[in-house]
């Protein structure tokens, strides 16, 4: 719908109230990208709805995003914000990276250097918190993440939360990407943590859950031949600690496991959302949306799996910040990663890229805005774009 005053001989036959609503629907279009103040409480009322027919369908927050690489230099902490301004992202969690190449390696991708080990590290989580402190962003708001725990040393947890809530008081609110299971680390040393390790996380978990601080942990499912194989690891973290916002990473999927048929998945995880109300799901990488989101066969599925469970749900890019990447590769997955929101409802939509499930899960005093109605001849209705 074009812009502009609309009048009864302009659209001859339609009844008077319609072209009155759709002459303010029109008027209460928002900017092409909202700026932070189009969140704030009260302000998700028309005239401020959010107009998917003319506004960007990618996400205004990215929950996971690497602001340092694993080894080698990473990019600028303030050019990576100008990445996040400039794509319409006006929330984010600043990751580090918890497990590093060593300092004397020569590389900067663990994939490319089987056999050499990543060590388990504060670095990052010290590295991120000191760049904003130095740089807070502007016209954003960023959530700080600690990245380092090693979930086979639980007792190593709980010393380095203290450590970073003595330098860095209150500023740390979410921990993860941390590592239960992660196969395309065993080359790297990575083993899955002891499943009799798991009940040792009580002391951590509990502060977690008093501070109300989410763990976001990387989980495989499985592999190609064994799809389910890790699941149980999985399993053994909700069954344990069903009180603690959790959040299942890449929805358990990974380079190792892209021919999972997508209705066994979709059951599956439906069937572990409906009995551990604390859990969403991430479904940030790029690969999610290459082996299962853009299937012609899988979309309509998972559009209608989305749908479903919408409140249970994160957006976001998994970038990560090495110094070979740039602008047009974090727009790139942006635009990739958010291609699958543009086909949800507008509730769904509200819900994950407007950003109301990051919201509610961090207690943040924001609200999304809500989605512009969309009119249709001799009719008034919100409708997904298909």
């Amino acid at each position: 719908m074009s812009s502009g005053s609309h009048s009864k001989k302009a659209y001859p036959g339609l009844p008077i109230l319609l072209v009155l609503v759709a002459a303010a629907v029109s008027a209460c279009a928002t900017p092409p990208r909202p700026g932070l103040d189009a969140f704030e409480p009260g302000q998700n009322l028309a005239p401020a709805c959010y107009n998917r027919t003319a506004q960007p369908q990618t996400a205004v927050v990215d929950t996971h995003l690497h602001f340092r690489p694993f080894g080698g230099p990473a990019v600028p902490f303030d050019e990576v914000m100008g990445y996040l301004r400039d794509t319409g992202v006006r929330f984010v969690n600043i990751y580090g990276i918890g497990q590093m190449l060593p300092v004397d390696s020569p590389c900067t991708y663990y994939l490319d250097c089987p056999g050499t080990p990543v060590i388990p590290t504060l670095k990052n989580d010290f590295a991120n918190a000191t760049n904003l402190l130095a740089s807070s962003p502007e016209g954003m708001h960023a959530t700080l993440a600690m990245t380092f725990p090693d979930l086979s040393r639980p007792e190593s947890v709980l010393r380095g939360i203290e450590l970073l809530e003595t330098e860095y008081p209150g500023m740390f609110r979410w921990m993860g990407e941390v590592n239960l299971v992660k196969q395309a680390l065993f080359a790297n040393g990575h083993e899955p943590v002891p499943m009799a390790t798991i009940a040792e996380w009580s002391p951590f978990m509990a502060v977690l859950r008093e501070r109300g601080i989410p763990i976001a942990i990387h989980s495989d499912l499985g592999s190609e031949e064994e799809p389910t194989r890790y699941l149980a690891w999985m399993q053994e973290v909700l069954d344990l600690y069903p009180d603690n916002k959790i959040v299942w990473m890449h929805m358990g999927l990974s380079r190792e496991l892209t021919t999972f048929p997508a209705a066994d998945h979709i059951a599956l995880m439906s069937s572990v959302l409906d009995r551990h109300p604390n859990l969403m799901l991430d479904i940030t990488w790029r690969v999610i949306d290459d082996s299962y989101f853009s299937r012609e066969d899988y979309q309509p599925l998972y559009i209608d799996f989305l749908n479903e469970y919408s409140d249970r749900i994160l957006p976001g890019t998994d970038f990560l910040a090495s110094s070979d990447k740039d602008f047009e590769v974090y727009r790139t997955e942006l635009e990739v990663n958010s291609r699958i929101l543009g086909f949800l409802d507008d509730e769904a939509f509200r819900n994950i890229a407007l950003g109301e499930n990051y919201f509610r899960l961090l207690g943040l005093e924001y609200e999304a805005p809500q989605v512009c109605p969309v009119l249709t001849v001799g009719s008034m209705s919100s409708t997904a774009r298909r």
